[in-house]
């Protein structure tokens, strides 16, 4: 079980996290700022002065006052009312991911929350018990308040939840692991549903994901740049830190390793008719280099916003204050997530372009026409190439800001919203349309290898090729293709194709 310091949780912890569904428990020095919070909040819900969320209503009706007597039935009356979700449940380990950021938010002791309730979302996690987030309905302020209903509803017994695997009413999966629901006391339920917990949770995942696909672009790069042998001088590091972009060096520097010691590549450098390659060959280090920055810059805004606060109000124990803020709205987090976008949607546009070169025999440097060894009979990976184009203006569509779009909601009250939680979500389906991208870029650039014999390819890029072999044959004749794509994007998802060269790069 991995113990977090609400405040200092890493991307490196967060991922291992999402990734092998590991259990959590905040450090237990935290505890008495929670309850020294949640102390304060009680003593405002017995008294006369009206504190947003604790004893008035919310939204439009904050101006509404709220007995003491009512507090508890108030914030049960919240949660219910806000499970308005639809769309699709939210994969399991991107809500665990949330419920683990939920938990890092409380944990700093500024949410008022109970240390029972911290104890019962860490019993969660620890026995399995997700909650279904259904994972359209939120615009990402104030805060994620209807996927993060949902949540809050497992806790209290209601709505639904999974345990191994199987769906079922809350109640029932609380009782299965030995749980008991809660019964909210005052401010928890806004505290737990007021938040960006399920857009970073999602740009996370994104962010992730696309790490992987921008490492495995290198790996795809390099295999396409030997097979329509194509020259490594773009890849000379003096070229890349005269411009000083450290994505872009950092890019290049991987694609020439990668290509050190490769037959191919020494073939050709004396008496080749060509002078330059094309851009999707030339430029790859400047392309994949730029987005490696942006992903970065990204992950550096997401790992301050899994750590923040960001319900409403504040409980400011330090200053004996609970003070209304803005720290739900997600712009920052639609931001980074809109930056994530564009940079897949670029790493696929260059990568389809390579895939058009070396089924092209006017541009691939004597490969034969759609890579098949007897065209005409067979088409070879033609339509292969016509499904990443799809892909490719798919993402490119996908990859439109989300941030710029904003709609009023609740009365006019929150008049002006970051739809972080779609921006965040679309980021799967990109991430998936360019695993595809790069697994048919790794099969064209293979087979195209292939027809260079008896000259070999380097070292590294030969243990990526006999990886791809294991799953995807040889082309020798036209055969049902759709297995080979889907193993291949596996391969890029997965990161098997990236560990096969060796690659090995820190986001």
């Amino acid at each position: 079980m991995d113990v977090l310091t609400p405040g200092a949780a890493t991307l490196t912890q967060l991922e291992a996290i999402w990734r092998q569904s590991l259990a959590v428990t905040l450090d237990p020095s935290v505890q008495p700022a929670v309850e020294a919070a949640a102390d304060m909040v009680r003593r405002a819900a017995a008294g006369n002065e009206a504190v947003y969320g604790v004893n008035t209503g919310f939204g439009k009706l904050a101006s509404v006052k709220i007995p003491s007597k009512d507090t508890a039935q108030l914030q049960r009356n919240l949660i219910l009312s806000h499970c308005c979700g639809v769309g699709e449940p939210l994969d399991t380990p991107t809500t665990r991911l949330m419920m683990v950021l939920k938990l890092l938010s409380l944990g700093r002791g500024a949410s008022g929350v109970a240390w029972s309730t911290v104890q019962l979302l860490q019993a969660m996690l620890a026995k399995g018990v997700t909650p279904v987030v259904p994972d359209q309905g939120s615009v990402g302020a104030s805060g994620d308040l209807a996927p993060l209903a949902h949540m809050a509803a497992t806790m209290m017994g209601e709505g639904e939840a999974l345990i191994d695997g199987a769906r079922m009413t809350s109640r029932e999966a609380l009782a299965k692991a030995g749980l008991t629901a809660v019964e909210l006391g005052p401010k928890e339920g806004l505290a737990l549903i007021n938040g960006t917990q399920f857009s970073t949770a999602c740009a996370l995942a994104g962010l992730w994901g696309a790490w992987r696909n921008a490492q495995a672009c290198i790996v795809t790069a390099a295999l396409s740049t030997d097979a329509i042998m194509g020259s490594t001088a773009p890849l000379v590091d003096e070229i890349h830190t005269l411009r000083g972009h450290q994505g872009q060096i950092t890019a290049a520097r991987a694609q020439r390793g990668l290509m050190e010691g490769s037959q191919i590549r020494e073939s050709h450098r004396e008496d080749d008719t060509r002078v330059q390659d094309p851009y999707c060959i030339r430029c790859q280090a400047q392309v994949s280099g730029a987005a490696i920055d942006l992903l970065r810059r990204a992950g550096d805004v997401l790992e301050i916003e899994a750590n923040a606060v960001t319900d409403n109000p504040l409980v400011l124990v330090g200053e004996g204050r609970i003070v209304s803020g803005g720290n739900f709205h997600a712009e920052p987090v639609g931001f980074a997530a809109d930056q994530i976008a564009m940079a897949v949607a670029e790493i696929g546009a260059i990568a389809q372009r390579r895939v058009a070169l070396m089924v092209d025999p006017t541009l691939s440097f004597d490969l034969p026409p759609f890579l098949t060894p007897k065209p005409g009979l067979n088409s070879g990976l033609m339509i292969a190439e016509v499904t990443t184009a799809a892909l490719m203006s798919e993402n490119k569509h996908l990859a439109n800001p989300c941030t710029t779009d904003s709609t009023p909601t609740s009365a006019n009250q929150e008049d002006h919203v970051s739809m972080a939680a779609h921006a965040a979500r679309r980021l799967a389906r990109m991430n998936t349309n360019l695993n595809t991208i790069l697994g048919v870029e790794a099969i064209c650039a293979a087979q195209g290898i292939g027809f260079r014999a008896p000259l070999q390819t380097s070292a590294q890029l030969q243990a990526a090729v006999a990886r791809l072999r294991k799953a995807v044959p040889v082309l020798e004749a036209d055969r049902y293709l759709a297995p080979d794509l889907h193993s291949a994007a596996l391969m890029i998802r997965d990161g098997d194709l990236v560990a096969a060269a060796g690659l090995e790069m820190e986001l």
